[in-house]
Protein backbone atom coordinates (compact mmCIF):
# COMPACT_ATOMS: atom_id res chain seq x y z
CA UNK A 1 0.00 0.00 0.00
CA UNK A 2 1.34 3.66 -0.55
CA UNK A 3 1.08 5.83 2.77
CA UNK A 4 1.87 9.57 2.22
CA UNK A 5 2.88 10.97 5.49
CA UNK A 6 2.69 14.79 6.42
CA UNK A 7 4.34 16.83 9.04
CA UNK A 8 1.66 19.51 9.25
CA UNK A 9 3.14 22.81 10.26
CA UNK A 10 2.24 26.64 10.76
CA UNK A 11 4.70 27.76 8.06
CA UNK A 12 5.96 24.79 6.82
CA UNK A 13 4.53 21.29 5.96
CA UNK A 14 6.68 18.03 5.18
CA UNK A 15 5.75 15.30 2.97
CA UNK A 16 7.11 11.46 2.90
CA UNK A 17 5.91 8.42 0.57
CA UNK A 18 6.39 4.54 0.98
CA UNK A 19 6.62 2.31 -1.50
CA UNK A 20 3.73 0.08 -2.62
CA UNK A 21 5.48 -2.80 -0.55
CA UNK A 22 5.84 -0.14 2.49
CA UNK A 23 9.26 -1.34 3.03
CA UNK A 24 10.99 2.09 2.46
CA UNK A 25 10.27 5.64 3.56
CA UNK A 26 11.46 8.29 1.30
CA UNK A 27 11.03 12.56 1.56
CA UNK A 28 8.65 14.15 -1.33
CA UNK A 29 8.65 18.01 -0.61
CA UNK A 30 8.11 20.58 1.45
CA UNK A 31 5.17 22.78 0.98
CA UNK A 32 5.99 26.41 1.91
CA UNK A 33 2.13 27.54 3.28
CA UNK A 34 1.27 29.33 6.06
CA UNK A 35 -2.73 29.04 5.19
CA UNK A 36 -4.19 25.89 6.08
CA UNK A 37 -6.66 25.51 3.06
CA UNK A 38 -4.22 26.24 0.79
CA UNK A 39 -1.53 23.80 2.29
CA UNK A 40 -4.59 20.84 2.67
CA UNK A 41 -5.22 21.69 -1.32
CA UNK A 42 -1.32 21.56 -1.90
CA UNK A 43 -0.86 17.98 -0.04
CA UNK A 44 -4.25 16.79 -1.14
CA UNK A 45 -2.93 17.16 -4.71
CA UNK A 46 0.34 15.41 -3.86
CA UNK A 47 -1.10 12.57 -2.79
CA UNK A 48 -3.55 12.37 -5.98
CA UNK A 49 -0.17 12.76 -7.78
CA UNK A 50 1.37 9.85 -5.26
CA UNK A 51 -1.16 7.72 -5.72
CA UNK A 52 -1.54 7.33 -2.23
CA UNK A 53 -3.94 5.05 -0.36
CA UNK A 54 -3.70 6.04 2.95
CA UNK A 55 -2.68 9.16 4.65
CA UNK A 56 -0.79 9.42 8.19
CA UNK A 57 -0.31 13.23 9.92
CA UNK A 58 1.75 13.39 12.29
CA UNK A 59 -0.03 14.67 15.96
CA UNK A 60 1.84 17.04 17.96
CA UNK A 61 1.70 15.64 21.66
CA UNK A 62 3.72 17.04 24.32
CA UNK A 63 6.84 14.58 25.76
CA UNK A 64 4.37 13.96 28.77
CA UNK A 65 1.85 12.45 26.09
CA UNK A 66 -0.13 15.18 26.49
CA UNK A 67 -1.83 17.04 23.87
CA UNK A 68 0.39 19.70 22.50
CA UNK A 69 -0.80 23.28 21.85
CA UNK A 70 -0.84 22.63 17.78
CA UNK A 71 -2.77 19.34 17.72
CA UNK A 72 -5.98 20.82 17.47
CA UNK A 73 -4.45 22.26 14.16
CA UNK A 74 -3.14 18.82 13.56
CA UNK A 75 -6.09 16.99 13.37
CA UNK A 76 -7.89 19.72 11.79
CA UNK A 77 -5.33 19.42 8.73
CA UNK A 78 -6.28 15.91 8.95
CA UNK A 79 -9.79 16.38 8.73
CA UNK A 80 -9.01 18.76 5.53
CA UNK A 81 -7.10 16.05 3.62
CA UNK A 82 -9.43 13.28 4.67
CA UNK A 83 -12.73 15.69 3.03
CA UNK A 84 -10.36 16.02 -0.01
CA UNK A 85 -8.94 12.79 -0.99
CA UNK A 86 -11.25 10.57 0.14
CA UNK A 87 -8.76 8.62 1.76
CA UNK A 88 -8.40 7.37 4.94
CA UNK A 89 -6.03 9.49 7.26
CA UNK A 90 -4.71 8.15 10.46
CA UNK A 91 -3.11 10.59 13.25
CA UNK A 92 -0.02 9.82 14.28
CA UNK A 93 2.05 10.52 16.87
CA UNK A 94 5.05 12.51 15.81
CA UNK A 95 7.07 13.60 19.35
CA UNK A 96 10.92 13.83 18.92
CA UNK A 97 10.71 13.08 15.33
CA UNK A 98 11.70 17.19 14.46
CA UNK A 99 14.44 16.93 17.07
CA UNK A 100 15.35 13.31 15.83
CA UNK A 101 15.46 15.13 11.74
CA UNK A 102 17.70 18.41 13.48
CA UNK A 103 19.81 15.43 14.81
CA UNK A 104 20.42 13.27 11.51
CA UNK A 105 20.85 16.48 9.56
CA UNK A 106 23.88 17.48 12.41
CA UNK A 107 25.12 14.36 11.02
CA UNK A 108 25.32 14.67 7.29
CA UNK A 109 26.32 18.59 8.43
CA UNK A 110 23.59 19.98 6.92
CA UNK A 111 23.24 23.80 7.98
CA UNK A 112 21.52 26.77 7.13
CA UNK A 113 18.64 27.37 4.78
CA UNK A 114 19.23 24.42 3.33
CA UNK A 115 18.53 22.95 6.55
CA UNK A 116 15.73 24.74 6.80
CA UNK A 117 14.13 23.35 3.64
CA UNK A 118 14.60 19.97 4.25
CA UNK A 119 13.79 19.29 8.27
CA UNK A 120 10.28 18.82 7.69
CA UNK A 121 10.53 16.62 4.70
CA UNK A 122 12.89 14.21 6.96
CA UNK A 123 10.50 14.60 9.80
CA UNK A 124 7.28 13.09 7.83
CA UNK A 125 9.52 10.37 6.70
CA UNK A 126 10.20 9.80 10.54
CA UNK A 127 6.72 9.75 11.08
CA UNK A 128 6.32 7.07 8.12
CA UNK A 129 8.81 5.48 9.15
CA UNK A 130 7.18 4.84 12.94
CA UNK A 131 4.10 3.92 11.14
CA UNK A 132 5.44 1.23 8.85
CA UNK A 133 7.22 -0.07 12.12
CA UNK A 134 3.79 -0.28 14.25
CA UNK A 135 1.84 -1.91 10.78
CA UNK A 136 4.77 -4.83 10.81
CA UNK A 137 4.98 -5.28 14.08
CA UNK A 138 1.21 -6.15 14.96
CA UNK A 139 0.56 -7.37 11.53
CA UNK A 140 -1.51 -5.13 9.71
CA UNK A 141 0.66 -4.87 6.63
Amino acid sequence: MIIMSVDYGMSRTGIAVCDSMEILASPVTVIFEKDMKKCAVQAAAKAKELRAELIVVGLPRRTDGKPGETEALAKQFADKMKALTGKETVLWDERFTTVSAHYALDEMNVHGKKRKNVVDALAAVMILENYLSYRKNTGQL
